[in-house]
């Protein structure tokens, strides 16, 4: 993605299953589930550079000795900072005692912060409010009683935040802030309390002496029957961890598995988190031995180590979101390379059509490095048009072919180039946009000598086109200055044209060059008309029920095909300063789907929404856009 885009968080949960000796007799070092749960965020550092978290907890810990650990950091390079500090601790205490007991797991887990069992760790990428340490996760929820400690993070956006708000003040609440995070802390919080509540005063009347009721909660608590009723109302895309203070903890999922989920457990550990091949590459398991957690459901780890997976909300029709597969996901997993391949196999006609077929003129190349696998399957799409030609040609040279003639037939390729290449030490830190932008026209440095002046076409693979600004600003001047007589940039993604309210930062619809593209077509059309009317529909929808919305943003894409939207999207992006022509070639939807078939989630696409929310949103967000508000729709 040439433009920057805040998106997906990552969570990690890890349980050990056996007591800390066993894994200092078997991998050396009491330290194993630290040292894992470091390279399992570590191998997410996609999913969030903004912050990072993780709190451990002891199990089983004697009363009056602290048992919930938490260390988070919001500075540059968090993962780093987050264990260097536990690290840091750890050898501070370690350093006043013989280094032969320090290894003894009995002392450390007696002495030591963050030598016990239960991880939660947590990768943020903040998609709305200020990057405040307090924003990090995990957050905490403290008690007394240990079965009423909750600690929780995750990977979500809720985007009916306003209605559960109003639901916990009607409890009887005081919520000290307005988030979706606090929401849904204080949400899942109340139904713990409320079953602490009930399972005590239900052993009490069976005349359980009180100081064996604690035991018997933590034994016994429902863990499903509190998500349960907390996640009645919620409307949005969640993969939420929490841990619960005696030793339980859970993974729980949207109904729609919008935002994703995988897990493992063997004997000896149990590992949930954001993306799959991370704990394949961790723990070293086949790919296969890593399940999807089913949407809808929750991953529960008893505090006894026990697994099992429970129904929590009935799952709707499977929505994941197939940006994950586009861009976000980092492309190491199986499934995920082979649809990224796909996504540009597909893209091989339509781009033939764009260069007149004309190989030999024509040079390919991608930016930026997420676009390689996408690019490597349109290389495929080439060579095997390519090798149907050469055919063609060989046939058309008789039963004595000439053999130079044929040796240049199969020597044809398709000419692949590395055109530009990231400057990544290059910062713009020059506040006056006059000055900013000469500094973004060199974030990426161009090959010279790769493409033939005023006579190749240059095709440039890109994974998607959000709001175009890198394109305008940098990487169209930067390649005009090769001197090609056409520029042709391809991305994998169709036009995205609505915002998202499941985890992504990308909720303005004027940041939408897409958008932008089609208001300009309805304005020099003369059907401003078309504006004003969806803006006075989506003012009578403002006071419905979220369940009765539509999307009524669609119509401002009505009147146009993607071709038209294409070509003016080129038109945007292309000033004044540019001497080649400019071409735009976006992906299909049909395209898409058949590349990620298991992975329809394609709202920021088409609109469709897979909940009632995401309507009032994409509404709300036009409202915005009217009125001249730049803030979030929800």
């Amino acid at each position: 993605m040439s433009d920057a885009v805040k998106h997906e968080c990552g969570i990690v949960l890890f349980r050990l299953r056996k007591p800390l000796e066993y894994y200092r007799f078997k991998y050396g070092s009491w330290q194993y589930g630290l040292r894992k749960v470091y390279l399992l965020m570590e191998k997410q550092h996609n999913r969030g550079q903004d912050g990072a978290g993780l709190v451990n907890v002891k199990i089983d810990q004697e009363p009056g000795k602290q048992y919930i650990f938490r260390q988070r950091s919001n500075k540059s390079n968090p993962i780093y900072l987050v264990f260097k500090k536990i690290y840091d601790d750890i050898e501070g205490l370690t350093s006043r005692t013989n280094p032969s007991v320090t290894e003894d797991p009995g002392w450390a887990r007696e002495n030591l912060p963050f030598a016990g069992e239960l991880f939660l760790g947590h990768l943020r990428y903040g998609t709305f409010g200020l990057n405040s340490i307090d924003a990090v996760h995990p957050v905490l929820r403290l008690n007394n009683w240990r079965s009423r400690n909750l600690a929780l993070a995750g990977n979500f956006n809720l985007t009916n935040v306003d209605e559960l708000f109003r639901i916990l003040i009607g409890t009887g609440q005081h919520p000290r802030e307005y988030s979706d995070t606090v929401t849904i802390l204080e949400n899942i919080g109340y139904y713990l309390d409320e079953e602490n509540q009930d399972m005590y005063h239900r052993y009490l009347d069976q005349g359980v002496p009180r100081e064996q009721i604690s035991s018997l909660i933590e034994e016994n608590l429902d863990l499903s029957a509190v998500l349960r009723q907390a996640s009645k109302r919620w409307d949005g895309g969640y993969a939420i961890g929490g841990i619960v203070g005696h030793g339980d903890a859970f993974v729980f999922r949207d109904p729609w598995g919008i935002r994703p989920v995988y897990y493992y457990h063997d004997e000896e550990v149990v590992a949930a988190t954001s993306e799959r091949p991370v704990i394949q590459t961790v723990l070293n398991v086949r790919s296969e031995d890593v399940s999807e957690l089913t949407p809808g459901s929750a991953l529960i780890v008893r505090k006894t180590g026990r697994v099992e997976t429970v129904s929590i909300r009935d799952a709707g029709i499977k929505r994941s979101c197939s940006f994950e597969r586009i861009y976000f996901s980092r492309g190491g997993d199986a499934d995920i390379y082979r649809e990224r391949k796909k996504l540009g196999e597909l893209l091989t006609s339509p781009l033939l059509k764009v260069i007149d077929h004309d190989l030999q003129h024509t040079v390919f190349s991608y930016i930026p490095n997420t676009s390689e696998s996408a690019f490597y399957g349109l290389i495929k799409g080439l060579q095997e048009y390519l090798l149907q030609w050469q055919q063609r040609q060989i046939m058309m040279l008789g039963a004595n072919p000439d053999e130079d003639q044929l040796k240049n037939i199969l020597a044809f390729r398709p000419r692949i180039e590395k055109v530009a290449i990231k400057d990544v030490k290059l910062r713009t830190f020059i506040a006056q946009e006059k000055g900013r932008n000469d500094l973004v026209e060199h974030v990426y440095d161009i090959t010279y000598g790769t493409v033939e002046e005023e006579r190749d076409t240059l095709v440039i693979m890109d994974d998607s086109i959000v709001r175009g600004t890198t394109l305008k600003k940098s990487i169209l001047k930067i390649l005009d200055r090769l001197r090609p007589k056409k520029i042709v940039v391809v991305s994998s993604s169709p036009q995205i044209r609505y915002p998202d309210c499941y985890g992504i930062d990308m909720s303005r619809l004027d940041q939408f060059i897409a958008f932008q593209a089609a208001i300009a077509l309805l304005r020099e059309r003369g059907m401003e008309a078309v504006i004003n009317e969806v803006y006075l529909k989506c003012k009578e929808q403002e006071a419905f029920p979220k369940e009765k919305i539509v999307n009524l943003v669609k119509k401002i894409y009505d009147p146009f095909t993607p071709e038209e939207i294409s070509r003016k999207i080129a038109e945007l992006l292309r000033d004044e300063s540019i001497r080649a022509e400019v071409v735009i070639v976006y992906q299909t939807i049909e395209n898409l789907h058949e590349a990620c078939p298991g992975h329809t989630g394609d709202w920021y696409f088409t609109g469709d929404y897979p909940t009632p929310g995401g309507n009032k949103v994409v509404n709300t967000a036009f409202i915005h856009y009217m009125e001249g508000k730049q803030q979030r729709a929800y």
